[in-house]
């Protein structure tokens, strides 16, 4: 999708800088968020690096107020301009507020499902043997961001967030 979002700013706005808004920047860690707003501009930076894809990356608090979410985001991000998004809740916010908006396509979605990611990191969370973590996660996750979190010890603590879950085996 940032690479979409990216070929779509060289070619219909070259002056412009991609910038990649990272949401819910306040809300706690549990098992839905597992890391922190800094951490996932981390992984994002690793994986922009890696493709070289230069963008400003700013991280943006909820707020629970859909009408004001806007204005609130553009004090982050500035704006008006071109939201690049898959999220129609979010292409109709901005679109209300003045600004054009390219819906992209998500690329293999059943591959990338947040909860299967987050729960394959969670599976591997207790193995020691890093070659076998980086080979399991790296099926869904850019060996950039593979590289940060085993580097970063960033799955570990996947262990120790108790939220129940259904057992495996």
């Amino acid at each position: 999708m940032i690479e979409a979002a990216e070929d779509w700013r060289a070619k219909n706005s070259a002056d412009s800088q991609l910038i990649i808004a990272i949401g819910s920047s306040n809300r706690p860690q549990n098992l839905r968020n597992p890391w922190s707003s800094e951490e996932r501009g981390q992984m994002a930076e690793a994986w922009l690096d890696s493709v070289g894809i230069s963008a400003i990356i700013v991280h943006i608090p909820d707020i629970q107020d859909p009408p004001n979410w806007v204005s609130h985001a553009e004090s982050y991000h500035g704006g008006p301009g071109t939201l690049f998004t898959s999220d129609v809740t979010s292409a109709d916010l901005y679109q209300s507020s003045g600004w054009d908006v390219v819906m992209g396509e998500l690329e293999r979605r059943e591959e990338f499902e947040g909860w299967k990611v987050r729960e394959t990191a969670r599976m591997l969370s207790t193995v020691s043997d890093i070659d076998a973590v980086s080979s399991v996660l790296g099926a869904s996750v850019p060996g950039p961001v593979v590289s940060l979190l085993v580097e970063n010890d960033m799955i570990r603590r996947l262990a120790f967030m108790g939220e129940g879950g259904e057992p495996v085996g």
